[in-house]
């Protein structure tokens, strides 16, 4: 398998989309042979969706299966849509469980009736009691696939039992140790098997304060706890206690990468599966309504403008610096609210240090609300040689930074109380919010202290 640390991805698809379109299908069938199926996954991402089937004829057959898990959402879809069910449920057959069950829930209801149809009542079995679980929990992504072993035997003995295996699961670096019910009572690490005495016993060497998740646990939890404590696997139970799985770093990494970008692409109204080469018309569907919304809310800030005509069309140097208060107020707030989005995704911001945080910002926004209220206002007096507008600019520039560092504590704190993602909303908020003030404070202020 080719060593994917050293492709240059940018250059295989230049090459990839090369080939096609010259019907090159030896190399084609060359270039895909020993690819790891991450890197076919990431070629079937990067070229537009027509030649996807195409080069889908390409992947061997028994990286199939990968190649569909690692690829995003939209993706997926847009491929499987171009494939017979059958053909789907015989690349699945490989796959390991948790990717098993990734997949049966994404795809559409005659592709998963497939898949459930290949497997042997086991694993439909085990298929069915995994989606079960709560969606986005431990129990939909641990693994099945847990080695565990008893307290009261032998290290000798379970190194025996290890050697009778053909493998071990990837990223093992610990059993767990259940008792005789298959109750969890703590993890056997690698390590302290094999430098350990093997007359020792299970229970003798084990950590049996070591870190479990609950299966209901939320799986963006999961991924803090592993980042906290620097775990490579934890055990999952139910209940009662019962061990039933693992969860294990690699599953991780998807966790933190889908959350990480979906907060970037909610902060462009965009959702984190969006296909960059997805047809035009379903594209341009799903951006409309942001704009919609964006639309109406510039509408509104026109509006608070238009109340303040009569100011604008007697002191020109007004219509001039106006957007500036809009634009810092803006700025001000985004980093508030990407700061306080981060800290709910984190876990970090809760009832009892709220108040604190909202003080820290507010005074964080008087300071530079001071700072650059000095800066305008200089500035306005050369430009303009009116004192009065500088005085005007400055103090609008206080209550605008103010307002927005508030807003930008306040927007995602109502937002996560309501069940709305402040990381898709909240900016489209805030950027009404600042327009609104800034526009009001500057105007209103002018007309009162200048007209």
């Amino acid at each position: 398998m080719v060593d994917s640390t050293a492709i240059d991805k940018e250059q295989l698809v230049d090459e990839v989309m090369t080939a096609i379109g010259e019907g090159d299908e030896a190399r084609l069938r060359e270039t895909l042979a020993d690819l790891h199926p991450a890197d076919s996954a990431h070629l079937v991402s990067s070229i537009p969706e027509p030649d996807r089937e195409q080069l889908w004829n390409y992947i061997p057959e028994e990286n199939a299966g990968e190649v569909i898990s690692h690829l995003d959402e939209v993706a997926r879809e847009s491929l499987i849509e171009q494939l017979e069910p059958v053909q789907v449920a015989t690349a699945a057959a490989n796959l390991d469980h948790d990717d098993l069950v990734d997949l049966v829930e994404s795809v559409p209801e005659e592709y998963g009736d497939a898949i459930r149809e290949s497997l042997d009542p086991e694993g439909r079995e085990r298929l069915e009691a995994t989606l079960a679980y709560p969606e986005d929990s431990a129990g939909r992504l641990m693994d099945v696939s847990a080695v565990s072993v008893r307290a009261d035997v032998t290290l000798e003995v379970v190194l025996r039992y290890l050697r009778r295996r053909e493998s071990l699961p990837d990223h093992t670096d610990g059993l767990m140790v259940v008792d005789r019910d298959g109750i969890y009572i703590g993890k056997l690490s690698i390590s302290s098997l094999l430098i350990n005495n093997p007359e020792r016993t299970v229970a003798e060497v084990m950590n049996e304060g070591a870190d479990h998740v609950h299966v209901d646990m939320p799986e963006t939890e999961v991924a803090q706890l592993f980042e906290r404590r620097d775990l490579v696997s934890v055990a999952v139970t139910d209940a009662g206690g019962y061990l039933r799985g693992r969860i294990t770093i690699d599953d991780v990494v998807d966790v933190i990468r889908a959350e990480a970008e979906h907060h970037l692409m909610s902060m462009a109204g965009l959702n984190e599966e969006e296909d960059l080469f997805a047809p035009v018309l379903p594209s341009a569907r799903r951006r409309a309504l942001w704009l919609g919304i964006n639309l109406c809310t510039a509408f509104l800030a026109s509006w608070v403008i238009g109340r303040f005509e009569d100011t604008l069309a007697r002191l020109v140097a007004l219509a001039v610096l106006m957007p500036i208060v809009a634009s810092m107020g803006g700025i001000a707030g985004s980093q508030t609210l990407t700061l306080v989005i981060r800290g709910l995704a984190l876990g970090r911001v809760s009832v009892a240090n709220r108040l604190w945080l909202a003080r820290k910002e507010l005074a964080i926004a008087f300071l530079n609300g001071l700072l650059w209220a000095l800066v305008v206002g200089v500035i306005a007096y050369v430009w303009f040689r009116e004192p009065g507008i500088g005085l005007v600019l400055s103090a609008a520039m206080i209550v605008t930074l103010l307002a927005a560092a508030f807003s930008g504590i306040a927007i995602p704190l109502v937002m996560n109380r309501v069940g709305i993602d402040p990381a898709l909303a909240g900016a489209v908020v805030l950027t009404t919010v600042t327009d609104v003030v800034g526009f009001m404070s500057f105007l209103g202020l002018a007309t009162f202290f200048l007209i």
